[in-house]
This record gives C-alpha cells, sequence and structure tokens, in this order.
C-alpha cells in the first residue's frame, strides 16, 4: 500500500483538519444505537431494524461545566417478534442496547448522555415507500 501511496498525486485535503466524516451527528448516533441493537442477535433478528433520533437536544438547566446532553430514539422493526427480541426479558436487552449507545455517545459528543429509547413496530416498513420516506430512506 506505501508503493502505491507514493505513486499517487498530491491534492487538497476533502475535509477540513480534525473532520473525519461529513454524516450529521444525529445520523452517526442513530447507526450507534442500531449497531448496539444488532449486537449478539444477528441469528434471531433480521436486519430490518431502522432508528431515528426524535430529538436531540443539550439539556437546558444544566451548568455550562457539567452539560448533558438528551437524546430521544425510536427503535423501528417490522414485526411483534422482532419488538420482544430487542426489548428483552424484562427490558434487560433494550437496557443493555442504550447502556451501549449511551457510552459511545459519550465518547462521540464528549459529554455526558441522557439516552431514552423506545420501540416501535412498523409492519412491512422495509416496502412501505412512505415509511422509507419518513425513515430517511
Amino acid at each position: 500500500m506505501d508503493e502505491l501511496i507514493a505513486h499517487l498525486p498530491p491534492g487538497p485535503p476533502l475535509f477540513p483538519d480534525g473532520e473525519v466524516t461529513d454524516e450529521p451527528t444525529e445520523t452517526r448516533i442513530a447507526e450507534l444505537i442500531r449497531e448496539a441493537a444488532l449486537e449478539g442477535v444477528s441469528d434471531e433478528l433480521p436486519h430490518s431494524i431502522a432508528v431515528v433520533i426524535d430529538e436531540m437536544k443539550p439539556r437546558e438547566d444544566r451548568p455550562a461545566d457539567k452539560p448533558l446532553m438528551d437524546i430521544f430514539a425510536s427503535i423501528v422493526v417490522e414485526r411483534d417478534s422482532q419488538k420482544g427480541i430487542i426489548i428483552g426479558h424484562r427490558g434487560e436487552r433494550l437496557k443493555q442496547v442504550g447502556q451501549a449507545a449511551r457510552l459511545q455517545a459519550k465518547e462521540l459528543l464528549g459529554m455526558p448522555v441522557h439516552l431514552s429509547l423506545h420501540v416501535k413496530v412498523l409492519s412491512d416498513w422495509q416496502r412501505d415507500p412512505k415509511y422509507l420516506n419518513r425513515l430517511g430512506f
């Protein structure tokens, strides 16, 4: 790879210094939540899962030196059985998803995060243009 790189012509940077992606922060956090939801359930849950950030805003009543980001997100599945898999027995699976995603979001944002997750069933959302549009596809 070093040999190939040595033969490439120099060019202008494609992103400003320190910027690693052109994806909006909300999209990146939605992907972190989706990844956490799919972790360990690949055999049980098909990839018919989407995550929508319903609201993301800094908590207003916090001092400037102790910020907190409130994130409200919906995990969208196609069937009730999938909802049960995501939530798990007594909500344990959803709690694990929230903990894993919250830690990653905290690292991404550089501040503590309050993450509220809800699971919604939208039957056959992958085949309905209306749902696809609403979910950002």
